[in-house]
């Protein structure tokens, strides 16, 4: 096992990844997080990172509308909030050059379930998740 392989090994490249703009509508991150089996959803301004929306951050916003029909909770959702308001705007980042022993390290803290990669230009590049090191370590022991 080599101990400074870098993360761009296990993350998730950008243009692999369903990326929100910050001004989309909240209604549009639901139905991204409803619709597919990832947990989240990094938020771009440009090609900058500014945050970061989980389905966690979304469950939190469903009490108000249960029972409701997906319509309703979606115009409900883009007429009370924005982007902004909902997601992690202070974030934890590893640049491109962060080994996958220092992101490991990161994530086994508990604090969170993904870490997003960025370039030295703060350029969003990559997403890497607690999953995404699980199946690595998986391919190394199979």
């Amino acid at each position: 096992m080599r101990r400074n392989e870098l993360i761009t090994k296990v993350m998730q490249a950008a243009d692999q990844i369903q990326t929100v703009h910050v001004d989309q509508k909240l209604s549009e991150v639901r139905q991204i997080l409803a619709e597919n089996r990832f947990h989240h959803v990094p938020v771009l301004s440009g090609d900058k990172l500014v945050g970061l929306i989980s389905a966690t951050d979304m469950l939190k916003m469903t009490f108000t509308a249960y029972g409701g029909d997906d319509r309703a909770f979606d115009a409900y959702l883009d007429h009370t909030f924005k982007i902004e308001d909902v997601m992690t705007q202070s974030l934890t980042t590893v640049t491109d050059h962060a080994t996958i022993r220092e992101v490991t390290a990161l994530l086994s803290e508990g604090h969170y379930h993904a870490v997003p990669v960025v370039d030295a230009n703060d350029k969003f590049v990559g997403l890497v998740t607690s999953t995404d090191l699980v199946r690595h370590l998986g391919e190394l022991y199979a």
